[in-house]
């Protein structure tokens, strides 16, 4: 990895803070009051601290933010997607001549929604949002395109599976395997409102940061204007499936609802995935299930024993 300061934004969330984890010393973390009127100016003093902090050598951005979820309001995703086009305006024309990286996650599982086609599905497979959430993410990949196609900036888009991981936020209602491991912790149910043969793609978060950091590594050193990458473990789970690892890991059954509601509409059944860009990389997808879920598992018990969780 090189070594120089990359500006990590969303450095406080699952993917963000993993990122900045294997950066070490070389992550610029953005102070970003979200939210708040002072986001756009907080996001371009990042911006500009960036620029200065590399002085001419190419510069680099891991855009690893978003608070949006399925079922996340229409005004806070609009919100997002021009915070975001704030962002790249200001730092392309701050770099002027100067190259540049951008890494965007977006959400394999929000663009595909809707796909149709074989499975697993790949890059090549058409976007089809079904939520807001899908189309806040397509559009925000469109927005990247513009900008930094115009500006003569490298892009690089992962399309991320569902993630997982110590420490992942407990108040979004994002993280199947998160919160199964707090009905195990806390005896809360959980409400599950897809079917259990429902089949996704689970990705450790230490696993998605490598990959991530090594796909923005290859994008400069092949010069790649604009790459989409499918990240993902590429394997396929159903719910029962997990929770069925989950009651042979722990010995405890999780307390699981099944239940109606008006979001299982934006849900596709079957969403296992494959990516044919630049394969090589799908090598740092280590983590066994198993063990990575374990691993959550784990983070959640201390943080409740550290009272950072409420039963």
């Amino acid at each position: 990895m090189a070594d120089r300061p990359t500006l990590v934004v969303g450095s406080s969330g699952l993917l963000g803070s993993s990122v900045s984890t294997l950066l070490g010393d070389r992550a610029l973390r953005a102070r970003v009051r979200w939210s708040t009127p002072d986001a756009p100016g907080d996001l371009a003093a990042a911006a500009n601290a960036l620029l200065a902090s590399v002085e001419d050598a190419p510069w680099r951005v891991m855009w690893c933010a978003g608070a949006g979820v399925v079922g996340t309001s229409q005004e806070a995703l609009d919100r997002e997607v021009e915070e975001f086009a704030g962002f790249l305006e200001h730092l392309t024309a701050a770099a002027g001549d100067q190259r540049g990286t951008v890494f965007l996650a977006s959400s394999a599982g929000g663009l595909l929604a809707g796909a149709d086609g074989p499975r697993p599905f790949t890059e090549a497979t058409e976007p089809a949002p079904l939520a807001p959430y899908g189309h806040a993410k397509l559009a925000m990949e469109q927005v990247a395109t513009r900008i930094l196609g115009d500006a003569h900036q490298r892009l690089a888009i992962g399309r991320i599976a569902n993630l997982y991981g110590p420490g992942q936020n407990l108040a979004k209602m994002q993280g199947l395997i998160s919160h199964l491991g707090r009905t195990l912790v806390s005896g809360s149910p959980l409400g599950v409102y897809v079917p259990i043969d429902t089949i996704r793609d689970y990705l450790y978060a230490d696993d998605c940061a490598a990959m991530a950091l090594v796909f923005v590594e290859t994008a400069e050193e092949r010069d790649l204007a604009h790459t989409t990458k499918i990240l993902a473990s590429g394997n396929g789970v159903t719910i029962g499936e997990l929770i069925g690892l989950l009651r042979h890991l722990t010995k405890r059954k999780p307390h699981v609802i099944y239940a109606a509601s008006k979001l299982a509409s934006a849900q596709s059944s079957d969403l296992r995935l494959r990516s044919m860009v630049l394969p090589e990389l799908n090598a740092y997808a280590t983590t066994p299930l198993p063990v990575g879920v374990s691993a959550t598992v784990e983070g959640i018990l201390r943080q409740f024993r550290e009272g950072e969780l409420a039963s």
